[in-house]
């Protein structure tokens, strides 16, 4: 029996969606995507959901892409990585969307996709221990998309600083940074965000959270899907570069790449 990549599961109005690959260090790869977009969508119309957790099993939050995707995404001609930049970009827009609040339990390392996928969340909880950062930069890549949404949560100045350096950083300064909402210790985060969602569900309007979440989406992002649109361009034209193919080859050999 198939091992599913996508936990999904229901208690006291909160749904609790896992990110089940903790062999792969829960990297993203276009099934693994497509599960969790599934997964977000389905609690969305799951009339027993009032609030959403995002989290993973294992070590690693996610370490963005899989290693074999990378490797594929060489061989993709124009029009295939258009379409599957577009799937990314739906993964990201159903959760910032979503007319349910999304908080992402964060228990280890969140990088490129996976720090992406906490970006977008609407609270963030982390563990101190956790690592994020954007390094795509260091593989010849593009953090296109996920720039649409990151430079609404943090100021410009940090936002060059993430993404043109591809640094990684501890879960402090993503909270001194703006990237997430809360930390917790390893021993508390699940307490405390299971308390958190239990005190939206039981004290909040379902249509108050949802009407907010949709006001500060358009208020904040006004030109949001045409950023999208033009970062979903840039995201397949990168994939084409020669540095792209340089740096992806230079990953899968283990050998330092020569910038």
């Amino acid at each position: 029996m198939t091992t599913p990549l996508v936990l999904y599961s229901v208690s006291s109005r909160v749904a609790t969606i896992t990110i089940n690959r903790p062999d792969k260090r829960n990297a993203l790869n276009p099934e693994l995507i497509a599960s969790l977009t599934t997964a977000f969508l389905d609690a969305s119309e799951d009339d027993a959901v009032k609030v959403i957790i995002l989290k993973a099993n294992g070590a690693v939050f996610s370490a963005g892409a899989d290693l074999a995707y990378l490797q594929q995404l060489q061989q993709n001609t124009h029009e295939e990585n258009l379409k599957d930049s577009e799937n990314l970009k739906k993964l990201y827009t159903t959760i910032y969307y979503l007319p349910k609040v999304v908080i992402a339990q964060v228990e280890g390392h969140a990088i490129a996709g996976g720090c992406g996928l906490a970006t977008v969340c609407d609270i963030s909880f982390a563990v101190p221990e956790a690592n994020f950062g954007y390094t795509e930069v260091k593989l010849g890549f593009v953090p296109a998309i996920v720039s649409c949404f990151l430079l609404r949560k943090t100021s410009e100045t940090i936002a060059k600083r993430i993404l043109l350096t591809g640094e990684l950083f501890p879960a402090q300064q993503a909270l001194d940074f703006g990237l997430i909402t809360f930390l917790a210790e390893q021993s508390e985060i699940e307490r405390r965000v299971q308390d958190f969602a239990l005190t939206l569900c039981n004290e909040t309007s379902a249509n108050s959270l949802m009407v907010t979440k949709q006001l500060i989406g358009q208020t904040t992002n006004p030109l949001l899907e045409k950023n999208l649109e033009f970062a979903v361009q840039i995201n397949a034209r990168v994939r084409e570069s020669s540095d792209f193919k340089k740096g992806i080859a230079s990953f899968v050999e283990k050998e330092k790449i020569k910038w």
